[in-house]
């Protein structure tokens, strides 16, 4: 492990499903560097956690800022809500392409509202990835536009949330900007998190898109007890910061007594001296 990966602000820590193995890597917003995410490429690591990376005092505005605005199903996925419109839901068609290009910006100040008056923690981000990553960081285009990045996610008491991965070429297959990613990293920002589930649950296993597809039976994932014990599970803390390789067959836990707010994109790797994009 590189040793810039060693500072006083970072720690590993295993997973209780890890058996032993230091998948989770530790760190704070002004410790977070590129390292980290070059660590996430190579596999060493499987999720960062940056602790209190929103401002604590602002997490219960943004929520009730999120709350405000209205939640809506997926619409390829009715069990999940979120304010947005992700890339995923388009399934290539051009009508649908078109409507995300149009209301990106609606959304993206919307959220910036909903944060007000204090600063939003997605634009932070988006600022320390510029700063940290040797080639910059930037929002992805997509057909010579910018795509929409921030997509505001509420997972509900008792709603199952399926085994899953993401991956970009699968969602844009043939499309020069999604086929020459080299990994794909999720990020998510907390502002409500329940006292009894809403674990991040991550499987190391890669899984091919035929057998995802086979296993999934028409439904957008996996069921959880359809799957072996989790590698990795994190308990994320309100107002945390979790990166993750969203190549990964990954899940969440059924939160129990509070819904489970946050506010999530995608960062996209091609190499060490390729800029980072980001995009939802």
């Amino acid at each position: 492990m590189d040793t810039a990966l060693s500072t006083e602000v970072e720690r590993f820590e295993a997973s209780p499903a890890s058996g032993g193995l230091p998948y989770v890597m530790h760190t704070d917003k002004y410790g977070l560097n590129s390292e980290h995410f070059k660590a996430l490429a190579r596999g060493e690591v499987r999720v960062i956690r940056v602790a209190a990376f929103a401002n604590g005092p602002s997490c219960e505005l943004i929520s009730r800022g999120q709350a405000s605005l209205g939640f809506e199903p997926y619409i390829n996925v009715s069990e999940v809500r979120k304010i947005g419109m992700a890339f995923y839901e388009t399934e290539l068609k051009p009508e649908l392409i078109e409507r995300y290009f149009v209301v990106a910006r609606e959304h993206l100040n919307d959220f910036r509202k909903a944060c007000e008056p204090y600063g939003s923690p997605l634009d932070t981000l988006r600022g320390i990835l510029d700063e940290i990553w040797p080639a910059g960081a930037n929002l992805q285009t997509l057909f010579g536009r910018k795509m929409f990045v921030g997509l505001s996610r509420m997972v509900e008491p008792n709603t199952t949330f399926l085994a899953h991965h993401d991956i970009f070429s699968e969602d844009a297959p043939g499309i020069e900007e999604a086929e020459s990613l080299l990994a794909q990293f999720a990020a998510n920002i907390y502002f409500q998190v329940p006292e009894v589930g809403g674990e991040l649950l991550m499987w190391h296993r890669n899984m091919t898109t035929e057998e995802f597809d086979r296993r999934r039976r028409g439904k957008y994932g996996i069921a959880v007890e359809d799957l072996p014990t989790p590698d990795v599970i994190v308990k994320p803390g309100r107002d945390d910061l979790l990166i993750f390789d969203s190549r990964k067959i990954h899940a969440v836990a059924s939160p129990h007594d509070t819904a489970r707010m946050a506010v999530s994109f995608f960062i996209g790797y091609r190499g060490d001296d390729q800029p980072l994009t980001y995009w939802s």
